[in-house]
């Protein structure tokens, strides 16, 4: 039987951070969740929930006591902005008695990543998930209002992945030997087209959904009108147009580490039809 760990998560608000407190209350740990605001956060019940800011890591020492893993984001602030506290809250985790620590991937080189993976005092894991299965909520709005979907390079390929899994190997990594100084990149079981995503929300729904290729033209004047800043414009425009290998590839990450299969997308659909169908 695993023995009861108590793990503070941070950025335990955010899309990922739900899940690594929801898989650890599941394995029997106690949580302790960081949020910048207490009084606004809503989490399952036997969750310890204290006020701190990473980027302002004074305060923190007290959410540290006791804690045996750290899950830490690598942005802070309302701007989330890349954080350059990462020394000073290793010092504090290493003064706390930390043993394990994992970090949710930015995307690129960030200053709290290469501060985690310079440290040899802890074992750390780096968490790196492709194209969340989360995304397709920005879909929600379109196909409640038209019945449609409307994107560009609708036969890009992603082996996106369930956001529930990449809770899963943090609570591993987090609590169990054997991943210390690990890379994990973090897929889903299945390569998807934007169609075959559209096909299988339609089916979990129980409705029709339309797919609208647009012009690479047409999708930035999209973005644009939904305010996206020109830099993640950019972002997107390389990462769907040319979506790089590591992304459309399958990796078993989560069959090795936690030793179950992957969730599809068809079940992520399932569990989110409500927000696609027709409202009544």
């Amino acid at each position: 039987m695993t023995q009861t760990q108590k793990i503070l998560v941070t950025g335990a608000t955010g899309t990922v951070g739900r899940q690594v407190v929801a898989e650890l209350l599941a394995r029997g740990h106690a949580v302790r969740a960081l949020t910048r605001d207490a009084a606004k956060a809503v989490f399952p019940d036997g969750v310890e929930v204290v006020e701190g800011d990473l980027t302002d890591p004074g305060g923190l020492a007290p959410a540290l006591e006791g804690i045996t893993g750290l899950h830490l984001i690598t942005f802070g602030g309302a701007a989330f902005t890349p954080l350059e506290t990462g020394p000073r809250i290793l010092e504090l985790a290493r003064s706390a008695g930390v043993r394990r620590i994992t970090v949710l991937h930015g995307g690129g080189p960030t200053p709290l990543e290469d501060a985690v993976r310079g440290d040899d005092a802890v074992s750390w894991t780096v968490l790196m998930p492709v194209e969340f299965m989360a995304n397709a909520l920005e879909w929600a709005d379109g196909i409640q209002a038209a019945g449609e979907v409307r994107e560009p390079f609708v036969a890009r390929l992603s082996a996106m992945v369930h956001e529930g899994d990449i809770g899963a190997v943090a609570a591993v990594a987090l609590t169990e030997e054997g991943h210390a100084g690990q890379e994990y990149v973090i897929t889903g079981p299945e390569v998807l087209t934007v169609g075959d995503k559209v096909a299988a929300l339609a089916a979990a729904a129980g409705r029709e959904i339309a797919l609208v290729e647009l012009t690479e033209e047409q999708a930035v004047a999209q973005w644009r009108a939904a305010f996206l800043p020109e830099d993640v414009i950019g972002f997107l425009l390389e990462a769907y147009g040319n979506t790089p290998e590591v992304g459309r590839t399958v990796s078993g990450t989560v069959e090795k580490v936690t030793g179950r299969t992957a969730r599809t997308f068809a079940q992520w659909a399932g569990e989110h039809a409500d927000v696609f169908r027709k409202p009544a």
